[in-house]
């Protein structure tokens, strides 16, 4: 994992612009705004580049107040970001596009975090499932709804989805250990890890790896806010990008900083794989020349054909107003 990290490391020093940008001269007019993660605090990648910036006076670099606030939950910081009394907060980028399309809430993606999707179904290792083939005559669980990338794994990796039993298992992974369900869907930073520190071995799948276009978190603006206030936006991005540049190259130290946020109740070897997941996914394709957070319209294109081919995006959502590399070309 070392090894891993180092080349991750070496990776974001030479691709990302953004830490080496010069900060703003001490003419330049002071700004303030709201960030509110879209989750409780934790080491998800987005949130770390905000919680190092703020403790290692990154933001202050670019004479940028930023007010970290809590999310209230039940989707509320979209809300928030699209009224305008948040100016950036995170959300996975299906989601996104998701709330875009309908209810209709104008945001926009300002950098692209997870180059590959949250999710991953997982298997206890000695149930001697290789593939989702081998799902037939089994029980796959979902949360709450069946997400579309289960429904397009599922097809792309030739299985019958009638042969499977799809059921709804909330958010206990205990019912995999229990052996109440053989497939069980986890959030791929989190609960493998809780898993296999129960001493359980286990097997993953990603629908990437079956060729389904996923895609993570981002950064989510409003349009109006980047229509105002593109500045604002630049500063915050150089210096969350900076926090994320320094949290790979101080990996221990960014740790800590995660935990006085998420406090004492929460597990530091957890939050530590979470953010060793998360910082691997943020490379990929898009990233190589261009540095952490890129996006392209290709990806969010084929992400939307894959939720409409789901019947999981109704309504017209252009994906050219959905994303905007503008404010990371800013920093460069």
């Amino acid at each position: 994992m070392k090894i891993l990290l180092f080349a991750i490391l070496i990776a974001l020093l030479g691709g990302c612009q953004a830490a080496n940008a010069p900060a703003p001269t001490a003419a330049s007019a002071p700004l303030s705004m709201v960030f509110m993660p879209g989750y409780k605090p934790q080491a998800n990648l987005p949130f770390v580049g905000v919680y190092v910036a703020q403790e290692k006076g990154f933001f202050a670099e670019q004479n940028l107040t930023v007010d970290i606030q809590p999310s209230p939950g039940q989707g509320q910081h979209l809300q928030l970001t699209a009224a305008g009394k948040v100016q950036v907060t995170t959300q996975d980028a299906a989601v996104m596009l998701q709330r875009r399309a309908d209810p209709g809430l104008p945001l926009v993606s300002i950098a692209l975090l997870g180059q590959r999707g949250q999710q991953a179904f997982a298997a206890l290792a000695k149930s001697g499932m290789k593939t989702p083939k081998d799902w037939e005559g089994k029980t796959v669980g979902y949360k709450g709804t069946p997400p579309p990338d289960l429904l397009a794994l599922i097809t792309a990796s030739g299985a019958d989805k009638d042969k499977i039993q799809l059921i709804n298992v909330g958010f206990d992974p205990r019912l995999l250990v229990e052996g109440k369900v053989d497939v069980y869907p986890v959030f791929k930073s989190n609960e493998p890890w809780l898993l296999r520190s129960w001493g359980e071995d286990i097997v993953l799948w990603e629908a990437a790896d079956y060729g389904v276009p996923t895609l993570g978190l981002t950064y989510v603006t409003s349009d109006d806010t980047l229509r105002q206030n593109p500045e604002m936006l630049a500063r915050f991005l150089r210096g969350a990008l900076k926090g994320i540049d320094y949290a790979a190259a101080h990996e221990d130290e960014a740790i800590q900083i995660v935990m006085k946020y998420a406090g004492p109740e929460t597990n530091a070897d957890n939050m530590r794989f979470m953010f060793e997941t998360e910082i691997k996914d943020a490379q990929g394709d898009a990233t190589q020349g261009h540095g952490i957070g890129w996006q392209t319209a290709a990806q969010w294109q084929a992400m939307a054909d894959m939720l409409r081919m789901q019947s999981a995006l109704s309504g017209n959502v252009e994906i050219d107003k959905a994303f905007t590399t503008q404010i990371l070309e800013m920093v460069k």
